[in-house]
């Protein structure tokens, strides 16, 4: 059985929908974004940053939700969720995880933790401001590769629709972000994402 570090309205979201997606037994261990608050000790031993989600199976822990996906999907390759080792989308597939990772969540983190970003307090509305400006530039980018695909990796859905739909619901119009209509292609996708089961039972859509 997995246990998953989760907290509601984080990145632990989306690892939850791809362990609904498998169909294999987890348990949920309750942690919080809030960072006025304790974290649990089980959750800080793998990563000391405090940030969730942390994945814990017998053999092993690790964190950050991009490799998490990456790992889940393929120990069980007969979920369908990612391109196989030697398939022509496995390029795109983990290209398009890594960019969500490492570009698109860090404009969300600059309008949602900007303290993280500047030394001096009085500059955190700046900090803000470009992150929002940072996440209109990179969804542009997600949105022209999408094109006329049917999903994030054209004809066959993955694990990347996921991630996709996750990012989509922390868009919020109090930090100046973009609206998801900017993004056609993405709000297909999110849209279709939103319908399935598995993102039912854990956003309850």
């Amino acid at each position: 059985m997995y246990k998953l570090y989760y907290a509601t309205g984080s990145a632990s979201m989306g690892v939850r929908v791809v362990l609904e997606e498998i169909g294999v037994p987890y348990e949920l261990l309750e942690s919080t974004i809030d960072r006025s608050l304790p974290r649990p000790k089980g959750q800080l031993a793998v990563n000391p940053n405090g940030w969730v989600p942390v994945l814990l199976w017998d053999e092993g822990a690790m964190y950050e939700a991009a490799a998490i996906t990456v790992f889940l999907c393929d120990r069980h390759p007969e979920a369908g969720l990612a391109p196989a080792m030697d398939a022509p989308e496995r390029a795109l597939y983990l290209q398009t995880l890594v960019y969500f990772s490492n570009t698109v969540q860090t404009a969300y983190q600059q309008t949602y933790y900007p303290d993280r970003f500047v030394d001096d307090p009085a500059d955190e509305p700046k900090a803000v401001q470009r992150g929002a400006r940072r996440l209109r530039e990179s969804w542009q980018v997600v949105e022209d590769q999408i094109g006329d695909g049917d999903w994030v990796l054209g004809a066959r859905f993955s694990a990347a629709d996921i991630y996709l739909y996750m990012l989509t619901t922390w868009l919020s119009a109090e930090k100046g972000h973009p609206e998801l209509r900017e993004f056609p292609n993405v709000a297909r996708i999110a849209g279709a994402v939103a319908e399935r089961e598995s993102v039912r039972e854990v956003y309850g859509a």
